[in-house]
């Protein structure tokens, strides 16, 4: 069984997965308005892979006998100004979602939970990837900054991300 305390945490981070989701998904959507798709579709993948990091969080706490909550997701914003503005919001919102998954961790530790904490550092593993990843891209878009050719080679070069299968469970 899992502790209560665990079980809320993990509830916690649940929500904080679709939270990601849903705000990639919104920046997708303005991306595509502003016709900068390439830029879209990255964000529309990594929609599709926070999503996947929910759905994991839930068939773990169903594993461990947990009582799973889906929580109201807030209303997302629609505008994101532009590339380097959006992957600032990104890069914050990354190292918020690390940050959590590190409280977890901790928490894990204390309680001798030793089947969360080896989730909880696959997760914080694959936050590392996801901030580095954020990183370079700022800093592309930083490097190009008004020049509306260099913009639109990075988005074509975004567009070209492949989904990851996120139905593997495990």
């Amino acid at each position: 069984m899992i502790s209560d305390r665990m079980q809320q945490l993990i509830n916690n981070l649940i929500q904080i997965e679709y939270q990601s989701a849903y705000l990639y998904l919104a920046m997708s959507n303005y991306f595509n308005r502003l016709n900068l798709t390439g830029i879209g579709h990255w964000f529309r993948v990594q929609h599709d892979e926070e999503r996947g990091h929910a759905l994991k969080l839930i068939d773990y706490l169903t594993d461990r006998n947990g009582v799973v909550q889906i929580k109201n997701i807030p209303e997302q914003p629609i505008n994101f100004g532009n590339a380097v503005e959006a992957f600032q919001k990104v890069l914050a919102h990354e190292q918020y979602v690390t940050e959590n998954y590190r409280q977890a961790y901790t928490i894990a530790q204390q309680e001798g939970d030793q089947q969360s904490i080896v989730i909880f550092l696959e997760f914080l593993r694959e936050q590392t990837e996801e901030e580095a990843q954020t990183i370079t891209i700022l800093e592309r878009f930083q490097l190009a900054g008004s020049n509306a050719s260099a913009v639109l080679l990075l988005d074509q070069e975004l567009g070209q991300r492949e989904p990851v299968d996120m139905t593997a469970r495990g």
